[in-house]
């Protein structure tokens, strides 16, 4: 009950926070929320699952696409195309699971980031259509859903809360789950899992393709509520992104993600306010939790201190 309740209060305090952040603050807060989402699904197959994929970043743009292209070609609304984006991530999941996981270890990551570099240069030979690197505004007809304009701040916020509340409580209860054991099983001693009678393939496709879902809801997500789809969201910078949210919050735990996500976010903001070498700080902040907290913050949290950490 405990842990469901933490969950809880964590969107209770984000549900309060568009009371006293500012309007700026406030949207920075809703675009970390879609990250985390994305990072949450990345978790999901790392974290959990010991799926180490450098081809996420095609996942994303699969439902930032799926999602966009149907407002800007056909004119959908936010639901039809949210929809569309959440099934685009998982079809493009399952399609490079079928293919990818015939690999492992080293070789999964590397045939994943060569998946996602394909469909990048995709992206770009398709120029006309997907706008390559200079991509598209969606536009504001197709950001409305049920009489709400989510490009403005309130309904923007309220529907960002709301698919990070959604993805946080399916997440945990995915992980608390039969199935979700399996998958831990699978990532500590595949071969003793084997012998059980699980399928290694099976499990692994059915979490890579639950991680394409998330990808895709949060590619959808920053579409219609940023307004924006280019092909550098196909770039590996955002297959390493979430690998970077998750680690700094704690793979396998089901609000580093968040924390990750969060963190990152305020470090590059406070740094690039310093200095133009803000990379180098970030760095070296990577380096010290590495260091001394090398299974994350709540990883280690968990560890050391909090158990019953889910």
């Amino acid at each position: 009950m405990k842990v469901w309740t933490l969950h809880l209060v964590l969107l209770a305090i984000l549900f309060t926070a568009q009371f006293w952040l500012s309007p700026y603050h406030a949207t920075n807060l809703a675009r970390i929320m879609v990250l985390a989402v994305f990072a949450m699904g990345y978790n999901l197959a790392f974290g959990y699952t010991g799926l180490l994929s450098l081809g996420h970043a095609l996942l994303l743009a699969a439902g930032m696409y799926a999602a966009g292209l149907p407002a800007q070609l056909w004119g959908w609304s936010a639901g039809p195309a949210f929809i569309a984006g959440i099934a685009g991530g998982g079809l493009m999941a399952a399609t490079l699971g079928l293919l990818a996981l015939r690999t492992a270890g080293v070789s999964f990551m590397i045939v994943t980031l060569m998946f996602a570099q394909a469909g990048f240069l995709t992206l770009l030979y398709f120029a006309p259509i997907t706008g390559g690197d200079d991509g598209f505004a969606v536009a504001a007809t197709s950001r409305r859903l049920f009489g709400f304009d989510l490009s403005t701040d309130t309904p923007r916020f309220l529907a960002a809360l709301t698919i990070f509340g959604v993805g946080l409580l399916a997440s945990l209860a995915l992980v608390r789950s039969p199935f979700g054991r399996t998958m831990v099983a699978m990532r500590e001693n595949e071969e003793r899992s084997r012998m059980l009678g699980y399928n290694p393939f099976t499990v692994k496709l059915v979490a890579l393709t639950i991680s394409g879902l998330y990808a895709g809801a949060a590619g959808a997500a920053y579409a219609i509520l940023f307004g924006y789809v280019g092909a550098s969201f196909a770039t590996i910078q955002y297959s390493i992104l979430p690998m970077l949210y998750v680690l700094m919050g704690g793979a396998g735990t089901t609000l580093g993600p968040f924390l990750g996500a969060l963190l990152m976010f305020v470090l590059i903001e406070a740094a690039t306010g310093v200095t133009t070498a803000h990379q180098f700080i970030v760095g070296a902040a990577l380096v010290v939790l590495i260091l001394f907290a090398p299974k994350g913050l709540l990883g280690t949290v968990r560890e050391r201190w909090v158990r019953w950490l889910p």
